[in-house]
């Protein structure tokens, strides 16, 4: 992996027309990216696809890098930014119904309901499952910042270097988030008392 004074002499050189020097890019940042859109793709997009779209984009823009960040966190920009535009394009559900569910995911529901104890292992995967049927019902933006926050772990501060956004938007976008999940579990969970 080179270090960031080769990446910035590849940039240049890619910026003349050498094509190595652009496989080279590619290779050394095809990690990173394929990274991002796995966890931020869409649900009826192709990883290939948003992958490429990405490179292509950070080729059309390469001449607009300052090289005052590292290139890996310009082309994470590039990449969360593509995959927020094509997450926006999807036409998500405003609401998640129970009959969405499977047998699993219910059963699951109801045990969280009567339960406060660990779930079986069996279950695990029916929770998984779950929680994405909830996160389908949010905007794009809420899913992205809850999945870094909490799948990925990272701070209010890195989230807002990946996305360009305000602290005070991350706090605020992860705290709707989680009011509507609550809400989605909990309307949920009313209907099979019913």
């Amino acid at each position: 992996m080179p270090d960031e004074l080769d990446a910035r002499t590849l940039v240049a050189a890619a910026l003349r027309g050498d094509d190595d020097a652009a496989r080279a890019l590619v290779e050394h940042l095809y990690p990173l990216v394929a990274k991002l859109v796995r966890s931020h793709r869409p649900a009826h997009a192709a990883e290939e696809d948003l992958c490429q779209m990405i490179f292509i984009k950070m080729f059309q823009k390469l001449h607009q890098f300052s090289g005052t960040v590292p290139l890996e966190h310009w082309v994470s920009r590039i990449s969360v930014n593509t995959c927020l535009n094509a997450i926006a394009a999807e036409k998500s559900r405003p609401e998640l119904r129970r009959a969405d569910l499977s047998v699993e995911q219910e059963a699951v529901l109801d045990h969280l309901s009567v339960a406060q104890d660990e779930l079986g292992a069996d279950q695990q995967l029916a929770t998984r499952d779950l929680v994405e049927h909830l996160l389908l019902a949010l905007k794009p933006a809420e899913r992205l910042v809850l999945d870094l926050m909490y799948l990925q772990e990272k701070t209010v501060d890195q989230i807002r270097q990946l996305t360009g956004w305000s602290a005070p938007l991350v706090k605020v976008r992860a705290f709707r988030a989680r009011q509507k999940l609550k809400q989605q579990m909990n309307r949920l969970a009313a209907k099979e008392k019913q």
